[in-house]
């Protein structure tokens, strides 16, 4: 019996495709194809199928309980339940439908337009209308879960008749109404609303609250327009009983690069009748010949803007265009700087402000005498407004308007040798060539220059030994003798006054960062790296190294651990494991074995969230501009309650003080159709200019619109 019916399933199928019956409307549409358990042909020419009936039209599939189709109208009556899908992204459930042979216009009955699988629209009547309207009447819309209990879902928009444009994948609701749970919050005549695959659309984002000791309870409602494919621009009006601000962000993509400009135009009650702002832009562009272009701009309107409105804290803005390429032997950079600072203790006019900076650098190597050849050319300039050329009333003992421009030129030879015993040995030879101008600066000569050879032999003696389950350690013993003739240039110290000893400097000619200072005479470098590699994940890196030299250097500021003939011990160590757990450190001894500058980061990635610290002490160092020690504690992570609750924070915390330095706090809930975030900032520091604050932002935002909404599934069960 079960093959004889299989037999007359296969059948039926035949009859319809060979059938002269075309369920298509259209000649330029592609034919219907019916499956049923059962079919026939009444005596008035109506095909009937039953059980299990399946249709196809293109990439539109109808499953029904029963199709009547009546070849003379061309129209097919259906009886549920209904499941027309179309496409991959398209789900429409009735209860009973009449649409015509290409499933592209009718009627369906009880029916819900499910989108993308997010967002679901309930109607007790959908007409559709060329396969790309559906208009729906007496709609319930949401991207919650609906349970059959009679609770009403957690939000919903109500709406007298919508319209679904397939093709623009836009929404137009009449009459809407929004509702939390049952209750109307509020009521729209008309709306516009995005499908769920939507990634760019005009219209009002979700809004936010933010909440400030300084501006009160204010409101931000963001309205985002598309300029195009490649434009947009985001205007979002910011408003509270002590400020009124549009903030606005404009993007742009191209064919090789791309723009962002952020900024915002303010009349408040902190600073009444000024116009206050800011405005920031960034972008990055492909050029010609493997060059590549980066431009950043900040300004704003005074020295606390930023911070009142939590927009940055940085303290010193920059603003740059660079023009470089890197290649696999040359590289080449061109930038021009603009600084300007908000800090109480500086002034733009006696700071350098306008910086040029030039660098080339290139490498050959000879077949001749082998090794490699390199070639370094780098030329500087920073430019200060003020035209004092001797040091005025300020707190500093910088001459205040002195100018600098320099020429640095490099020429050098390296040659690396491994021998069969695994030791290696590394030779250096080169010179350099310095100009420094000097202008506005009544204590030094205006132009002065000097050549300084220099030379290196260093030796590496690595040795590996495997260890018990597959672990392996590496064991390698580094020792360096360095010359550099010549003595220092009696000029500034301009651009070499913060230097910092960590593991890239052991092996360096000179470990200060700028050609205005350089280290001269004999110096010698010993150290030792020791490394260990265990399938199971667990890695450890440790290096320990001193320096040594013929004479003090003064140049060194106290808290570098460099000024003496013999170095701080720099001790750096760093160990990774396979259960998401990184620990860094760093730290300098002194020749008693206590820290003189430590710094350690650790990080631990575990299946529910992410918990970091970091710890950082600094002796006081005037020469650093450092008139007390710092010691500071920074925590910060997030941990994920449950499905749906997230919890973070970030504290910052000076031991030197006895107090947090600033503190956030942060509540995430987030399901199948809502999103709320709830911050808390606290920010104890203060200037002549930035009073202690207190901010509470709160967002809500509805999952399910724009593809934004994200593919992450937070269901929720019925019974909770």
């Amino acid at each position: 019996m079960r093959r004889m019916a299989d037999m007359l399933r296969l059948l039926a199928v035949m009859l319809v495709l060979l059938a002269p019956l075309r369920l298509a409307a259209q000649e330029t549409s592609p034919s219907a194809v019916l499956v049923a358990d059962e079919l026939f042909i009444t005596p008035d020419r109506v095909l009937v199928a039953s059980g299990n009936v399946e249709a196809f039209q293109g990439d539109t599939r109808l499953r029904a309980t029963s199709i009547r189709y009546d070849q003379a109208t061309g129209a097919m009556t259906i009886e549920g339940p209904i499941i027309l899908t179309e496409g991959t992204r398209t789900v429409i459930i009735a209860d009973a439908a009449s649409l015509d042979a290409d499933l592209r216009n009718g009627i369906l009955r009880g029916a819900r337009l499910v989108l993308d699988e997010r967002l679901q629209l309930a109607a007790t009547q959908i007409d559709r209308v060329d396969g790309r309207y559906s208009q729906l009447y007496q709609t319930a819309i949401t991207s919650c879960r609906v349970c059959d209990d009679g609770r009403p879902p957690l939000w919903q928009i109500r709406a007298r008749r919508v319209i679904h444009d397939d093709l623009e994948r836009q929404l137009y609701l009449e009459n809407a109404q929004f509702r939390v749970g049952n209750v109307p919050i509020f009521y729209l005549p008309r709306m516009r609303l995005p499908g769920p695959t939507v990634e760019r659309a005009t219209g009002i984002l979700a809004p936010s609250v933010r909440t400030t000791s300084q501006l009160g309870i204010g409101v931000k409602i963001p309205y985002f327009i598309t300029l195009g494919e490649h434009r947009d621009l985001t205007l979002t009006p910011y408003v509270s009983a002590k400020t009124k601000t549009l903030e606005f962000r404009y993007r742009q993509a191209f064919i090789n690069g791309n723009i962002q400009f952020d900024a915002a135009v303010t009349r408040d009650e902190i600073e009444r009748g000024k116009t206050r702002g800011y405005f920031f832009g960034s972008g990055a562009f492909d050029l010609p010949s493997d060059f590549n272009l980066r431009f950043e701009i900040e300004t704003t309107s005074d020295d606390a803007y930023l911070i009142d409105y939590d927009y940055s804290d940085a303290d010193r803005l920059k603003s740059e265009l660079t023009v470089d390429r890197a290649r696999r032997d040359e590289y080449i950079r061109a930038s021009l700087i603009n600084f300007r600072t908000l800090r109480d203790n500086e002034d733009n006019d006696t700071i350098p402000t306008l910086v040029l900076d030039g660098e080339y650098e290139r490498r050959v190597f000879p077949v001749s005498i082998g090794g490699e050849f390199r070639f370094g050319l780098e030329a500087h300039s920073h430019y200060r407004t003020s035209s004092l050329a001797t040091d005025g009333p300020d707190a500093d003992d910088i001459v205040d308007g002195r100018d600098v421009a320099r020429l640095n030129a490099r020429a050098e030879w390296l040659n690396t040798t491994t021998y069969r015993g695994g030791l290696q040995t590394d030779w250096r030879f080169g010179a350099a060539f310095d100009i420094f101008n000097i202008s506005q600066d009544a204590s030094v000569s205006q132009t002065q220059y000097d050549a300084v050879p220099f030379a290196a032999f260093t030796l590496r003696y690595p040795m590996a030994r495997a260890g018990k389950g597959g672990s392996a350690q590496v064991l390698e013993p580094i020792a360096q003798f360095s010359w550099t003739g010549g003595g220092r240039l009696p000029i500034p110290n301009e651009e070499s006054t913060r230097v910092e000893f960590d593991q890239g400097d052991i092996l360096s000619m000179s470990r200060f960062p700028a050609p205005d200072r350089r280290e001269h005479g004999s110096v010698g470098a010993l150290g030792v790296n020791w490394s260990r590699f265990d399938p199971t994940g667990w890695d450890a890196h440790l290096t320990v190294a001193q320096v040594f030299r013929d004479r003090y250097d003064d140049a060194f500021t106290e808290s570098s651990g460099l000024r003496g003939t013999s170095s701080d011990l720099l001790v750096a160590g760093q160990i990774t494991g396979l259960n998401g757990l990184a620990l860094t450190g760093r730290s300098l001894l002194n020749e008693d074995f206590n820290m003189s500058k430590t710094e350690l980061r650790g990080e631990w990635d575990f299946r529910r969230g992410r918990l970091g610290g970091s710890y950082v002490w600094l002796g006081n160092d005037p020469d650093e501009d450092r008139d007390r020690n710092v010691s500071e504690f920074t925590l910060d992570g997030n941990f994920k309650v449950n499905q749906f609750w997230t919890a973070s924070a970030d504290w910052h915390y000076d031991t030197e003080s006895g107090r947090a330095s600033t503190a956030e706090l942060g509540l995430s809930y987030k399901n199948e159709c809502v999103t709320v975030d709830l911050t808390v900032k606290r920010r104890n520091t203060s200037s002549s200019s930035v009073e202690p604050s207190t901010d509470i932002g709160f967002n809500i935002g509805l999952r399910g619109f724009s593809a934004g909404s994200g593919t992450e599934r937070y269901a929720r069960s019925c019974s909770n």
